[in-house]
């Protein structure tokens, strides 16, 4: 699981997003952020988690927050499960496992006896300074604003 700890820097990331636009950690300057990591798209808790976020995202904006998605899948991937979705907010591609790596959240899991590599579920909000105020290991991926916003 993540080596970072709540009041540590958040590390700088810097990816594309599924139009091909590149985005860092420092455009966000000055917002909070809620970077959340997820498995894979178009899966049910995935895409659950992304539609909460949708559906509840002109009160996140409201609030001052910016929201980042990424996943280990590429643009392509990215691109239709936010068209199919109509998700508003940037999906990074990590296909090469940079920001989940300097996040912590990539490493062995288990599921029906077999073990993989993957991507867990995390969300980290860092705050206007860049620093991580809170570190989510367990979204609830059906109520994942509200779970953000009573904090």
């Amino acid at each position: 699981m993540t080596h970072l700890k709540e009041g540590d820097k958040a590390p700088v990331f810097k990816g594309k997003d599924q139009s091909g636009k590149e985005l860092t950690l420092s455009d966000l300057k000055g917002k909070k952020v809620i970077l959340y990591f997820y498995p894979k798209d178009m899966t049910p808790g995935c895409t659950a988690q992304a539609c909460n976020l949708r559906d509840n995202y002109d009160a996140l904006l409201k609030k001052g927050y910016a929201v980042v998605g990424v996943s280990v899948d590429g643009e392509k991937s990215h691109q239709k499960f936010a068209e199919k979705y109509d998700l508003p907010f940037p999906l990074l591609a990590d296909d090469n496992k940079e920001i989940v790596t300097q996040y912590g959240v990539f490493g062995e899991k288990q599921m029906m006896g077999k073990t993989y590599d993957g991507v867990y579920r995390t969300t980290f909000l860092i705050n206007e300074n860049g620093v991580i105020d809170k570190i989510i290991k367990k979204p609830d991926t059906k109520n994942h604003t509200e779970q953000i916003l009573s904090l």
